[in-house]
């Protein structure tokens, strides 16, 4: 039997010509199985990840049953506004010529302006559900005449805090007839909800639910907070002219923090965060697509919503909390045929979690070093330190060795003695002792192992001078 076609289902013309225009013949799986059921008003639970087509999947039936009359008949709820702008603009293509009026709400930008675009009438809204909820309470938006609702990445909105906010947001839409509900997986709070916000609903699983992992270079490099501005100095300075880079941080502040401490090391930087104004950050990222940005610090709100062609190097300063994010940061990077390479940074506490990452998506994630400096650049562009934190057992101790056996070292207590009355340290800083024929190893906290380091190797004890290093357990 042939392929099913687009062109199989009756389309409105409008819709049918948008889709020609994208060259698009067959549907996707999930549209394939989503759509008619969904054109037809049934409630839709539909698993498939990012970049399966679901935006069309819910997108043909919601544009097909709304009608351009100006006042809000569907809402689209996404976790974030680059995912909710992108989602806008392709129902915007695919509803061709209807001259649906179709807004994205969000946060970050002018509520006013927002607002008189409300006023002045909608058909479609695509938006996020604190600034939803905000013009709703504001008079701005009515719910209760809504009557599509559809949920897109309700994973991604659970695990961002979204789920008590799109209650309120059900429990206000009495009207509601059909909703429809998207997600790449469903965490038992999901389940629960399906059974609360949709009615008999169809459901639609994806047999390619895997998340597609570039092809690229995979390397982690085993690394305290103390050193991860110096490594990234390190791969900074291999970039050529043509390259790009993506850094990612976990948090807002750790972006705002690297990006001031990249700048005072002289490499140029733009971030992008979730709490810059929106079109601040559509400058930002207007100048990365168009390469007069080169490198970029952000959080994971660039994972999803940026997709830039140029992009050679992904840095991953925290690993992401949610694995399936390292594939989307990760995804960043080896595009159009280019090569690309992501580095991981990994420090003890940060093991277990990579574990989790590789075996998720059964990754060859190789450790390797930081790579050395080129050959035309003789200093590191940014010193490293020394890192006893991540040197530390769990107790925070670090061990330190000393050049110095049982011919001068002749009982724990008197090294003891002496590092405290010479390094002024508290007792409780000094671990275990153990004294050796050659050399002698000691345990400190991590808080004073600098301190006593650097006495050891100063000062001179039963008038010999010593030498002391940091000791591999």
């Amino acid at each position: 039997m042939p392929p099913l076609r687009f062109s199989d289902w009756d389309l409105p013309p409008s819709i049918q010509t948008a889709i020609d225009s994208q060259g698009w013949e067959n549907p996707t799986e999930i549209q394939r199985d989503a759509v008619p059921p969904a054109r037809s008003g049934e409630d839709i639970i539909g698993q498939a990840r990012t970049g399966s087509g679901k935006t069309a999947a819910f997108g043909i039936p919601i544009i097909e049953r709304v009608e351009a009359k100006g006042s809000p008949q569907a809402i689209v709820l996404c976790p974030t506004r680059e995912l909710a702008t992108q989602v806008c603009e392709e129902l915007k293509w695919l509803q061709g010529d209807l001259g649906l009026s179709i807004l994205p709400v969000y946060g970050g930008t002018d509520l006013e302006k927002q607002a008189a675009k409300l006023d002045n009438g909608v058909d479609i809204i695509v938006g996020t559900p604190g600034r939803v909820i905000d013009m709703t309470k504001r008079g701005h938006l009515d719910l209760a005449a809504i009557s599509i609702l559809c949920l897109d990445e309700a994973d991604r909105m659970l695990d961002m805090g979204f789920w008590p906010d799109i209650s309120w947001i059900v429990g206000n839409m009495p009207e509601r007839s059909q909703t429809l509900l998207f997600s790449a997986t469903f965490p038992q709070e999901i389940i629960d909800a399906t059974e609360e916000f949709l009615t008999n609903p169809v459901t639609v699983m994806s047999e390619d639910l895997e998340v597609e992992v570039p092809e690229i270079d995979q390397k982690w490099i085993r690394i305290g907070r103390a050193n991860k501005l110096w490594a990234v100095g390190r791969i900074l300075s291999h970039m050529d002219d043509d390259d790009q880079c993506l850094i990612f941080c976990n948090t807002k502040r750790m972006v705002e923090l690297l990006d001031e401490r990249l700048s005072k090391h002289r490499f140029e930087c733009s971030t992008l965060h979730g709490d810059m104004s929106q079109n601040k950050r559509e400058k930002v990222m207007n100048g990365y697509r168009d390469a007069s940005v080169r490198v970029l610090v952000a959080t994971d709100v660039a994972a999803r919503g940026l997709d830039v062609d140029g992009v050679t190097i992904v840095i991953n300063y925290d690993l992401p909390d949610n694995p399936e994010d390292y594939v989307h940061r990760i995804g960043r990077t080896g595009r159009m045929g280019r090569s690309g390479t992501a580095w991981s940074f990994v420090g003890r506490e940060d093991l277990l979690q990579l574990d989790r990452i590789r075996s998720t998506w059964s990754l060859t994630i190789y450790q390797v070093e930081a790579p050395e400096l080129p050959e035309s650049v003789k200093r590191d562009p940014i010193r490293a330190r020394m890192d006893w934190s991540e040197s530390s057992d769990p107790f925070g101790m670090v061990r330190i060795s000393i050049s110095a056996g049982s011919s001068i070292i002749r009982s724990t207590l008197q090294l003891s003695d002496w590092i405290i009355e010479n390094a002024k340290v508290k007792e409780l800083a000094i671990g275990e002792i153990q004294i050796s024929d050659d050399n002698t190893f000691v345990d400190i906290h991590s808080e004073s192992a600098q301190r006593v380091l650097e006495i050891i190797e100063r000062r001179e004890f039963e008038g010999q001078r010593l030498e002391a290093n940091l000791a591999i357990r």
